[in-house]
């Protein structure tokens, strides 16, 4: 129940204009209290599937933009098709989704399908939410960016979405590049185990461990968002920037649904697998 807005309302009316100021600042924080309860009604299944009232609202706006987004995404080369719609599924799954929430996240996904659907505000909606927290943000475009990928392939018109997306959150083109670069590189990291341990003795499975051995610390300096000539300083450092950027603790204390933490998780287990290759590479 919302109470606040009658606290605060006779407080300062009454600092002002005594116990006729109390009253009316308890009247119109009554009415205050009212609309911002409707407010959180109004968020359907993503707000019931929450119980700390203090980040309802934010959380139902990040699964609402997120599932909107995945549907603006699916039908950016016109067609949605069974696998766009698996992904999406899948990512329900994973987030735990059931009931009337699962139904908001499926409802959400429509309506981001739709050609008039208004991406662009949706998610200055989400901004504003997250108070433009940078690593909320960047986990939501993580998201996007590995469901664009789940195909195996990133097609121009889920490029082209992805920039539309990224706009409004805050990222430049420049940042998305880099997000996705960072993506490529943990999907071939977490690929190396199956390559370089290939059996067998003719070319091509030599080709595999050859390219394997001498892309996969490749991959690792840039999955740390560093280069191989940097020293040991710089990576320490940027290796402790990018596990804070994906800590579970820390996003979820900054309002990232707890939902949404494995794609945080299994980012930061890259990190630090690619932390641990460099070190044991460079015997630090």
């Amino acid at each position: 129940m919302a109470f606040w807005g009658k606290i605060l309302g006779f407080i300062f009316g009454f600092m002002f204009f005594k116990i006729p100021g109390a009253i009316l600042g308890l009247v119109v924080g009554h009415f205050f209290d009212k609309a911002y309860s409707q407010d959180f009604n109004q968020l359907g299944g993503f707000g019931r599937f929450f119980t700390d009232q203090n980040s309802v609202k934010q959380q139902a706006i990040f699964f609402h933009s997120l599932f909107s987004s995945l549907g603006h995404l699916a039908k950016s080369d016109g067609q949605v098709t069974s696998r766009e719609i698996q992904i999406a599924t899948n990512l329900m799954d994973e987030m735990r989704l059931t009931g009337e929430a699962r139904r908001e996240a499926q409802d959400a996904f429509r309506e981001g399908k739709a050609r008039d659907f208004p991406v662009v505000e949706t998610l200055k909606g989400l901004y504003e939410n997250c108070h433009g927290r940078r690593d909320i943000l960047q986990v939501f475009l993580e998201i996007l960016i590995q469901a664009a990928f789940a195909d195996g392939q990133l097609s121009q018109e889920e490029y082209n979405v992805l920039e539309k997306v990224a706009s409004p959150l805050g990222f430049r083109r420049r940042d998305l590049d880099y997000l996705i670069s960072m993506f490529e590189a943990e999907l071939r990291f977490r690929q190396r185990g199956g390559a370089s341990n290939a059996g067998g003795g003719n070319q091509r499975q030599r080709q595999q461990r050859a390219y394997s051995d001498t892309q996969t610390l490749s991959d690792a300096y840039k999955i740390l968002g560093v280069s191989q000539s940097d020293d040991e300083k710089v990576i320490k450092r940027a290796y402790r920037k990018r596990m804070a950027e994906h800590h579970p603790d820390k996003l979820i204390s900054k309002g990232l649904p707890q939902q949404a933490m494995e794609i945080a998780k299994q980012k930061a287990q890259d990190i630090q697998s690619a932390y641990e290759l460099i070190k044991e590479k460079r015997g630090f």
